[in-house]
């Protein structure tokens, strides 16, 4: 598609004031201390067993750790053949993806890192190899799709469940077996490059690095006013039968949007754009690039790569391999 958003001169400035919930941080303080007491009544763990896998050059590991409400999610753990603590790189999925199968994501294990390709509930049934995350929560009218799910009060959002699952699983590092939690890195497209920003605002001390690319769930008002494809164009397809809704639905989009998250992350970051994405309008990521780490004590260094001539496919692998650069130097390593 062509250029449709704004220059890339006014997109580098471009800091819109949004509506903060004044009990955001409350909010998500109150989750997640609930999903860790959950767990513990639970007796939701950490486990790693060996999976069915036909790799035979990699240590592969089936993992479930406890998220929401202590809920057991599943994850693969993908990592080399060694007896030092490594690296981790967790990744969260795109959107309607799950984590697939154990051959999908052996890239960053190859370089030399631990891997926890983390499943997202309730989805995998709209491309890639599927998912094995049910979502157990009720949902009042949605449209089909997540945006939508619980979209009236922010305890029901979808989104309030995935969350706080990306951040669990920064909590499951320290117990799997190989991995040096000192060592951190956040990374996902879209989808996962939302939640990849919302864990590491949620879960600041724990992340080393974060490289969210072509991320979804930035500024989602105005993603919703200005694309015309889903996932954003659940909440417009919801809100032109639903008319009244419109406010309250904002405030509870308010309580998971990633630019809210992004101003409490400290770590180093790389994202990605791409200027003719119609998916993720550019200046919806910018909107979290620009206020990334403003509440912290020292602003964190970042960095964008622009991609001019790309949508929502952003770099492609051609940005993985700076993307794995980055995480080498942010942990110390050359993996």
């Amino acid at each position: 598609m062509p250029l449709v958003d704004m220059p890339l001169e006014a997109l580098e400035s471009f800091r819109p004031d949004l509506v903060e919930p004044q009990d955001f941080d409350d909010f998500w303080r109150g989750t997640l201390n609930e999903a860790e007491a959950a767990a513990s009544d639970r007796g939701t763990d950490v486990t790693a067993s060996p999976a069915d896998s036909p790799v035979r050059t990699l240590d592969v590991l089936d993992v479930t750790f406890p998220g929401f409400a202590g809920e057991p999610i599943k994850a693969w753990l993908i990592k080399p053949v060694s007896s030092l603590p490594l690296p981790l790189v967790i990744e969260y999925i795109g959107y309607g993806g799950g984590r697939g199968l154990t051959i999908d994501r052996l890239a960053w294990a190859s370089c030399g890192f631990a891997h926890l390709v983390v499943d997202t509930r309730g989805q995998g049934s709209s491309w890639g190899n599927g998912s094995d995350t049910p979502d157990f929560a009720p949902s009042g009218p949605s449209h089909p799709g997540f945006m939508t799910r619980g979209i009236l009060d922010p305890r029901q959002h979808y989104y309030r469940r995935a969350i706080t699952d990306a951040a669990r699983a920064i909590d499951a590092a320290p117990q799997l077996p190989g991995v040096d939690a000192t060592r951190v890195v956040l990374t996902g497209v879209s989808q996962g490059g939302g939640l990849t920003i919302a864990a590491a605002g949620l879960r600041p001390d724990a992340v080393v690095a974060a490289m969210p690319d072509v991320a979804f769930l930035c500024n989602i008002r105005r993603g919703s006013e200005l694309s015309d494809v889903d996932p954003y164009r659940e909440i417009k397809d919801y809100l032109a039968v639903r008319r009244g809704e419109v406010e309250q639905a904002f405030r509870t989009l308010s309580y998971v949007d990633a630019v809210h998250h992004a101003k409490r992350a400290t770590a180093p970051s790389l994202w990605s754009v791409g200027l003719m994405d119609d998916c993720c309008p550019p200046s919806t990521t910018f909107s979290a690039y620009n206020w990334y780490g403003a509440l912290a004590a020292t602003e964190p260094a970042r960095r964008m790569e622009v991609y001019p001539f790309n949508g929502h496919d952003g770099g492609g692998n051609a940005h993985v391999l700076k993307q794995i650069a980055f995480a080498r130097a942010l942990t110390g390593t050359d993996a």
